[in-house]
């Protein structure tokens, strides 16, 4: 692995928070790998103007995604634009997959955000009893089930493909969303927005709109991008809802691992 595809510390967001964590990584002399969009975060980019920015009265949101671009630039930090599917603990460093390549970092921090959504009736109450957030965690426990995965990109094609070499059937459940990734042709597609995940002390399927039943063992639940908590949550650090516990240090509870 090159110089170019590992480093001191892998920053996974390009917020201010990511922003500002890769370029005090920087003057401490650190070799920084940040992931996100050249263009930073569509939200900020949206707003007309932000008025509680230190040093920055009455900018927009525009203006101040370009400051923030200029001062990485400055610092020589660059973007990788490549979305990050999951993160592994690999020992003494981090792996940080994406589509196409596998980056190694000594520490990392998660300052992708939280992706906000309201959860699928059902979707709480069968957390760890046939909803999951991580596949490659859990599809051990669905060899030879029916299960599927709620999503529509790279996201949920990372989780699909962690499931076929193990389940007896993987299906993609875009929830009225545009496919954004190239499925494999294993994977049946079902279009229509989901209703509900269904199951009493497990779960037995999911209501489609339409009123539509499909039986199966287990939903993997990958929306949009992994966020933040998706993405600790696959590593085993312990979450609140959607709020990642760390201590006074913003160290999670694996050691390494900061958000």
């Amino acid at each position: 692995m090159n110089e170019t595809t590992r480093a001191d510390i892998a920053i996974i967001g390009t917020g201010p928070a990511g922003v500002s964590a890769a370029i005090t990584a920087r003057v401490r002399g650190k070799q920084v790998l940040l992931f996100g969009n050249e263009g930073l975060t569509t939200k900020m980019t949206k707003a007309h103007t932000i008025r509680n920015y230190p040093g920055l009265p009455d900018i927009t949101g525009t203006d101040l995604a370009d400051k923030l671009k200029h001062h990485l630039d400055v610092m020589g930090v660059e973007i990788t634009e490549k979305q990050v599917t999951t993160v592994y603990a690999m020992g003494s460093y981090f792996g940080i997959q994406t589509p196409d390549i596998m980056y190694e970092a000594s520490s990392v921090i998660l300052a992708g955000g939280v992706v906000m959504g309201k959860p699928f009736p059902g979707e709480d109450e069968l957390l760890g009893r046939g909803v999951s957030y991580c596949a490659t965690c859990d599809a051990f426990f669905y060899r030879g089930k029916d299960v599927a995965v709620l999503g529509s990109g790279e996201y949920a094609l990372h989780e699909a493909q962690a499931l076929l070499p193990v389940a007896k059937s993987v299906t993609l459940l875009a929830n009225g969303q545009p496919l954004t990734a190239e499925f494999p042709a294993e994977v049946a597609v079902r279009p229509e927005k989901v209703e509900a995940i269904l199951g009493e002390q497990r779960v037995s399927g999911v209501q489609l709109a339409g009123g539509e039943t499909v039986a199966l063992d287990g939903v993997f639940v990958a929306l949009g991008v992994a966020g933040s908590t998706a993405l600790a949550r696959k590593l085993g650090a312990e979450v609140d809802g959607n709020r990642i516990v760390t201590d006074e240090h913003m160290m999670t509870t694996l050691p390494g691992l900061y958000a």
